[in-house]
């Protein structure tokens, strides 16, 4: 019986754990001739959020920000995911490590 407790215990968790997933917020970001599209980007405070990072270009880039300590690379042509949150409401840079000059951008969390 103790193992079919745990086993049930797993099972539900799961479901739970699929169900928020289910339910966060998702956004896009696309990289094209290194700069981020679009290059301001609101998302809700207090809320754990899924962003999808596009590459469009032939060259990689690192998708990076020191203000919600995150650092990720993206190959060209491919998609990456990264989760961020939740955060205060406030502005938070994010830049394209590679690119500085040109791939800036920053969260706009309200």
């Amino acid at each position: 019986m103790k193992l079919f407790s745990v086993v049930a215990a797993t099972i539900g968790a799961t479901f739970v754990s699929v169900a928020v997933a289910a339910d966060m917020p998702e956004f896009s970001l696309l990289i094209k001739n290194h700069v981020y599209q679009p290059s301001e980007l609101k998302i809700p405070a207090g809320t754990k959020v899924k962003l999808h990072i596009t590459n469009g270009d032939t060259t990689p880039e690192e998708f990076e920000s020191t203000d919600f300590n995150r650092e990720s690379l993206v190959l060209p042509n491919r998609s990456i995911v990264v989760f961020i949150g939740p955060l205060r409401a406030g502005t938070y840079g994010f830049f394209g490590d590679f690119h500085r000059d040109t791939a800036q951008g920053r969260l706009i969390v309200e």
